[in-house]
């Protein structure tokens, strides 16, 4: 697999607290340079990276971010505004504590309300999956697909852990048909990337793909 068709996986990623417009700018021109497949910044961004790249690049946003316990009122709402700013996708945070207690219909119902408000826009469904049990993953891998969202994606990248070759694995063994994987969260190397798409993954969460690549020019 070329570094290329790597990179057209890529969601190249900045969701620091510090990142400035200047940053956001510049990873965007980067993710055109690379062809990425869209880049996934903060909220507050979206309206001026959609303005600033247009047709040239899909926008990708996060939801609930990064911990998932925020109302699905509060939720709904992000959404609707990250799509009135041109958002082309939805990363959203399930809520882990309603999933721990079991209250698989409250996690069901917030995925499949915030999949109606994105209708024929993707959403990816991020599970934290250094805090789930094996079974709370596999129960997620059946959540994610009767909501009819997108994707399913392993980590926020600001918890304890990231992406694991096991836990990819493992969702593509569980996820129902249409169902796609996203691996985020410590994808450092080409050959990790690989790897990861090789198990099932379709899109990676990352930024370090992109230097790596910009420093072998």
């Amino acid at each position: 697999m070329t570094h290329s068709e790597i990179l057209s996986k890529v969601d190249h990623t900045n969701l620091s607290q510090t990142a400035t417009w200047e940053d956001i700018k510049s990873l965007c021109d980067d993710a055109v340079t690379c062809r990425t497949a869209s880049v996934c910044i903060p909220p507050a961004f979206v309206k001026r990276a959609k303005e600033y790249t247009g047709n040239s690049m899909a926008v990708c946003t996060v939801i609930g971010f990064p911990n998932g316990y925020h109302t699905t009122e509060a939720k709904a709402f992000e959404t609707r505004n990250a799509l009135e700013n041109g958002a082309d996708e939805i990363d959203m945070v399930i809520h882990i504590g309603a999933l721990k207690e079991k209250n698989e219909a409250a996690v069901l119902k917030e995925i499949s309300e915030l999949k109606k408000l994105c209708g024929s826009r993707i959403l990816k469904v991020i599970i934290e999956t250094c805090l789930l049990t094996q079974e709370e993953k596999i129960t997620m891998c059946r959540l994610v697909t009767q909501s009819g969202a997108d994707f399913i994606k392993t980590s926020t990248g600001f918890s304890s852990a990231g992406a694991t070759f096991e836990d990819v694995a493992l969702f593509a063994a569980h996820v129902g048909p249409g169902v796609q994987i996203k691996a985020a969260g410590g994808i450092s190397s080409f050959e990790d990337g690989e790897r990861f798409l090789t198990l099932g993954a379709s899109r990676l969460g990352t930024s370090r793909l992109v230097k790596l690549e910009k420093a072998q020019a």
